[in-house]
């Protein structure tokens, strides 16, 4: 009896482990496959200065392309579709997908700041310049400004472009609501600098809130809201009587699911999966990009 049931658990054993070693083969990268596009709504700050940076700016989206309408939204296709491409700001992408290199250069703080990183951006509020004449806004911009909002840039896996800050001055007595929308790239490094300002300024709260660039310009043109945040150079034509301030430089990644074999893309091959007039050019399957 004892030989039997023996007998019975090793069978179980080899037939599991025979299971598990076919799923990890019909896991296998199929580069064969079509490439799925992701990509992001036409509001979006991070598709704008993408797109522009691989010198396809205004151009429409490829045929079949997913769209999700904001940052986590990408993250997530990507990380449930093993056949996906896209991109993200890279202070907002996880462990949960791959990012690869492009022209062999890692997306790094180090090669952001440096420039051999290509693909980056600026990430930045808009504001009307009569809106800090009061001195709850003012307080605010001028916190941005200083080494402690300098230090949660950096902290945070963004980079710092304001060399020689200084730490920020508490003003007793200050007290009242400072309101911002806008870009879903800069909104979680906002709420961390938004935290710290009310901790700092206790008679102060910040409400912020995403909806993208699009909002983050209107937002701000329209007096609906204090601060503007936007994450592309920014377009005066947007918000006529705005001004703005680059709280920080994003690198913008490009992500595939961690299934992925690929390590590296070239600059040309991401033109060419993202370009819909790309034509002969055009790069559908995985097995057509460069290794």
């Amino acid at each position: 009896m004892k030989k039997i049931f023996v007998f019975v658990l090793a069978f179980v054993f080899a037939i599991g482990t025979f299971g598990v070693l076919a799923a990890c083969d019909g896991a296998k990268f199929d580069e064969s496959k079509s490439i799925t596009v992701v990509t992001r709504g036409g509001d979006s700050g991070t598709k704008s200065a993408f797109m522009e940076i691989i010198g396809l700016k205004g151009k429409a989206d490829v045929s079949g392309s997913i769209q999700p309408q904001d940052t986590a939204a990408v993250l997530q296709e990507v990380k449930s579709n093993p056949l996906a491409i896209g991109y993200d700001s890279l202070g907002y992408v996880t462990d949960d997908v791959k990012i690869l290199k492009v022209d062999g250069v890692e997306a790094t703080v180090e090669n952001i700041k440096s420039g051999t990183y290509k693909i980056s951006r600026p990430l930045s509020v808009v504001y009307q310049e009569s809106n800090v004449a009061s001195d709850v806004n003012s307080a605010f911009l001028t916190f941005l400004q200083s080494l402690d909002a300098q230090t949660i840039v950096s902290d945070n896996g963004y980079v710092s472009t304001k060399d020689g800050a200084v730490a920020y001055t508490v003003v007793p007595g200050l007290s009242g609501k400072i309101d911002i929308s806008g870009s879903t790239s800069l909104l979680p490094l906002m709420e961390k600098l938004a935290a710290k300002f009310e901790q700092m300024q206790s008679g102060i709260s910040v409400t912020v809130a995403g909806g993208g660039s699009g909002t983050g310009y209107n937002n701000a043109q329209n007096g609906v809201s204090d601060f503007g945040m936007i994450s592309e150079v920014f377009n005066l034509s947007k918000a006529e009587d705005c001004i703005s301030y680059e709280v920080a430089k994003d690198g913008i990644a490009v992500i595939v699911n961690k299934a992925n074999t690929f390590d590296n893309i070239s600059l040309e091959d991401l033109r060419n999966i993202y370009d819909v007039d790309a034509g002969e050019a055009a790069i559908k399957v995985w097995a057509d990009v460069s290794k």
